[in-house]
């Protein structure tokens, strides 16, 4: 076994393909062959790809199965700390000696070929999926679906699309209906699928791709449906009504994805244990995340300190909903982008609630958008904005100003990976 730690061989991996993103499953294929098909020995899975909420939908139904003693691999992307996020073995992280050796194991079987970081770190994950027992496995799609490193098992146990959005369009398709049917790629002949809220276009797809290939379909607002009624969640399905509490993960677009969570778990069998436990004890960081501890929270004691990793118009949209919820109280943004998203679209649903934006880089981050980029979208959305240099240097600009405000760090799942390390 090499005796460079984990960090080092991720560090090497970076280099084995000049792409950052290259969708082909032909380098996968490979890899998975060399290593004795891992990928034909996994416990049962569960595959979800969407635009949004698919980590969110996981991490409920993750709750939910081992609520019910159930021993539960997990795999989801991108990490926001430290890589071993990525890589939940029954329940628990992956350790950094059993890391290290499946990075190894991985690096020696690619024999110096070409292959991308999130494929080879993908057969990493399920070579350790594969070696050890779990009644189940999450598989979170990394982008797209069709081609994506994670579409490698002929026979889920259940497949989940999520809401599907405009993003990414310089790999999936700049339309609606090219996105969809890059999502519905998972959707495997005969599997049942579950279909979270859709567009018209995009469920069409899907609809017409599960049709295809036989597969039973599980979609929102025809065989199942969920709402808000007096504080507590309602569920239904043919199966009858649950009603559960709200779901603990904050915003109102949890509800949906809890539901998508609940007929996936109806669909595995579960009882109504496990459903409340889907909604109640899940964690999910930096969505909506509410920072309490750590140096930036101890630096502004008396402000409301937030978490948000979404960077998309869908996500604007369901933070602005957020925060429309909240108690009044005066909003700064502190914001940091990607030079690949929808800045402007992202921002827009979020003008009426906020008072200013202050504009960050991301540290590290090359495809960083630059702060006055992102001031400038910002100011196109209809939002009072400025930069500084750091989070910490915007968040001590606020307090000067307000020592009560609330102050959402939002943008990019990477600054709030960044934040997270910083904030210990």
């Amino acid at each position: 076994m090499s005796t460079l730690g984990s960090d080092a061989i991720l560090e090497r991996m970076m280099t084995l393909h000049p792409k950052v993103i290259d969708l082909t499953l032909d380098r996968v294929h490979r890899l998975l062959a060399a290593l004795g098909h891992p990928e034909r020995n996994l416990p049962p899975v569960i595959h979800l790809a969407g635009t949004n909420g698919k980590g969110s939908t996981q991490a409920m139904i993750r709750a939910g199965l081992e609520a019910g003693g159930a021993r539960v691999h997990a795999y989801t992307s991108p990490h926001l700390a430290r890589f071993h996020e990525r890589i939940r073995l029954a329940g628990e992280l992956i350790s950094e000696p059993a890391l290290t050796a499946l990075l190894d194991e991985c690096v020696a079987a690619n024999g110096g070929e070409a292959i991308t970081f999130f494929e080879i770190t993908t057969v990493a994950a399920m070579l350790a999926f594969a070696r050890t027992p779990a009644d189940f496995t999450l598989l979170e799609v990394g982008l797209g679906g069709r081609l994506d490193a994670t579409n490698v098992v002929d026979q889920p146990r259940l497949t989940i699309i999520t809401p599907v959005s405009i993003d990414h369009q310089q790999y999936l398709g700049e339309t609606l209906r090219e996105i969809a049917g890059e999502k519905a790629g998972i959707i495997k002949r005969g599997v049942p699928v579950v279909v979270g809220p859709q567009e018209d276009e995009g469920l069409a797809v899907i609809e017409a791709t599960a049709a295809r290939l036989g597969a039973p379909i599980f979609a929102h607002g025809q065989h199942w449906h969920v709402d808000e009624e007096r504080g507590r969640m309602i569920y239904q399905d043919e199966n009858g009504l649950l009603d559960l509490p709200l779901p603990n993960l904050p915003g109102p677009h949890q509800i949906m994805n809890a539901g998508a969570a609940i007929a996936a778990l109806r669909l595995l069998g579960r009882d109504e244990a496990a459903c409340e436990a889907a909604v109640t004890r899940a964690v999910w960081p930096a969505r909506m995340q509410r920072l309490t501890r750590g140096p930036l929270a101890e630096s502004a004691p008396q402000a409301e300190l937030w978490l948000d990793g979404g960077h998309n118009p869908a996500g604007g949209e369901a933070v602005a909903a957020t925060l429309a919820r909240m108690p009044a109280r005066e909003t700064f943004l502190i914001c940091g982008m990607l030079n690949t998203k929808d800045v402007t679209g992202y921002m827009r649903p979020l003008a009426p609630r906020v008072h200013r934006l202050i504009a960050v880089g991301i540290p590290g981050e090359p495809n960083t958008l630059p702060p006055e980029a992102t001031r400038d979208a910002a100011h196109t959305a209809g939002i009072n904005a400025e930069t500084a240099p750091s989070v910490a240097a915007a968040l001590a600009r606020v307090v000067a100003e307000n020592p009560q405000a609330r102050v959402l760090i939002c943008g990019s799942l990477y600054l709030a990976g960044q934040v997270l390390k910083e904030n210990g």
